[in-house]
């Protein structure tokens, strides 16, 4: 295992996260959280960085696909997970990569269709897809070092030009904040997804390493990728909370990336954002299909035409949710987050302890009584928040949509305390 294999398995690792929610949101984090920026970041890089990184730790561990997350609480509820999460992973954060494109990257410069940006992106994902066994040195090798460079130029030119001077925050929990925005880039489910990704690739370009071999390497390339992403993210916000008092306060997310670059690149700005943006947005795309036709490959019997109409079906539908815009994705995404992403966390949480601390009895209460507090947030999402709220009140952290954390740790520690019992 050289150092090359695992940088280029790192690079390919950042990118595969690193996408259009990882590009747009940070920027608007520090922008609106001002002095304060640094907790906002703490709490991002939480669910944003730490839960996608023990993802990968996690897939090192397992060496399987997604499947294995979840099978010691039943394979039937393993099944459903996953089936949940791909559905979600293809119809959400997929296309939102086509709308981010499309809206930063080709509309300002072309002005051409939603419909046209999606066509084309999504025939170009394809053509990746498709071509399995190369994506991870392409991905690796060449567009990776493209994206770092880009987001170094914007992060560089606000640390080292401006004044350390900062607005005040408008969020009254910064912390809380961070935390639930990172949910918004989708990394701890990406982190399931992408890792068998990279699981699968390695296995095609070296059958024979051994299990050892593959658990050393997926574990230098996350640690290295979860230090890229940290630093990216950080970089990000301490740049929008230097940009805080330069845009008017309600400006957009995207709007907000735009002019951050104008003010930093200059007249090259326009050129310069629409590579950066399609290069992150493309390889999220990319990742996110080939993780999903990779499973469906591997339930239908290693079938190749199974692969082939799984990625068909997911850039389809990539085009079609590709049409409505960035906010309008972020918000349709946000009930599908507050029910799903809790079950993950606590997945890979379980899956990276010592097995002695993680029995089937243990994985199987700590995930219905997280399924069963994440219920209120799931519910006050989609707007019965009023319905629910004299009883919401008497759960801890619910205040800060986290009402299923300590109720898991309870049921993780009672767990542990009774194990030599079956349920």
């Amino acid at each position: 295992m050289s150092r090359k294999i695992v940088a280029v398995t790192a690079f390919a690792l950042f990118s595969l996260f690193f996408g259009a929610g990882n590009l747009i949101l940070p920027p608007q984090l520090g922008f609106k959280s001002g002095n304060l920026w640094w907790l906002v970041a703490f709490g991002f890089c939480l669910s944003a960085v730490l839960i996608p990184l023990l993802g990968i730790l996690a897939h090192a561990r397992l060496q399987g696909t997604m499947f294995d997350f979840a099978k010691k609480v039943s394979p039937t509820f393993s099944l459903v997970y996953c089936y949940i999460v791909y559905a979600i992973s293809i119809a959400l954060p997929s296309p939102r990569t086509a709308s981010v494109t499309h809206e930063m990257a080709i509309q300002p410069i072309w002005g051409s269709s939603s419909l046209l940006t999606s066509l084309i992106y999504f025939v170009f994902v394809y053509l990746f897809v498709i071509n399995r066994s190369k994506i991870l040195d392409v991905v690796g090798k060449l567009l990776t070092p493209g994206i770092l460079i880009l987001l170094l130029f914007i992060i560089g030119a606000a640390v080292f030009t401006l004044d350390f001077d900062f607005g005040k925050s408008i969020f009254p929990s910064p912390f809380s904040h961070g935390i639930l925005e990172g949910y918004q880039t989708f990394d701890a489910i990406g982190a399931v997804v992408v890792g068998g990704v990279i699981i699968i690739s390695i296995n095609i370009k070296d059958a024979s390493a051994t299990y050892e071999v593959k658990k050393s390497l997926i574990r230098k390339a996350g640690l290295w990728a979860g230090l890229g992403l940290l630093l990216v993210y950080a970089g990000l916000i301490l740049t929008g909370a230097l940009f805080g008092k330069s845009f008017d306060a309600d400006i957009s997310r995207t709007a907000l990336l735009s002019g951050i670059s104008l003010k930093t690149w200059g007249n090259t700005a326009n050129l310069l954002l629409s590579i950066l943006v399609g290069l992150a947005c493309f390889t999220t795309a990319v990742g996110i299909v080939t993780g999903t036709a990779d499973f469906i490959k591997g339930r239908f019997g290693d079938s190749q035409l199974a692969y082939r109409i799984t990625a068909l079906i997911g850039c389809i539908l990539g085009v079609l949710m590709g049409q409505f815009n960035v906010g309008y994705i972020i918000a349709v995404a946000l009930p599908a987050l507050m029910f799903i992403y809790p079950i993950t966390i606590v997945l890979i949480l379980l899956n990276v302890i010592p097995e002695k601390f993680a029995t089937p009895k243990v994985f199987r209460w700590v995930v219905i009584t997280t399924i069963l507090f994440s219920i209120p947030d799931f519910l006050g999402s989609i707007g019965f928040g009023e319905g629910i709220a004299p009883l919401a009140q008497w759960i801890p952290l619910s205040q800060f949509h986290m009402g299923w954390v300590l109720p898991a740790l309870a049921v993780f520690l009672m767990g542990n305390l009774t194990r030599g019992g079956t349920v």
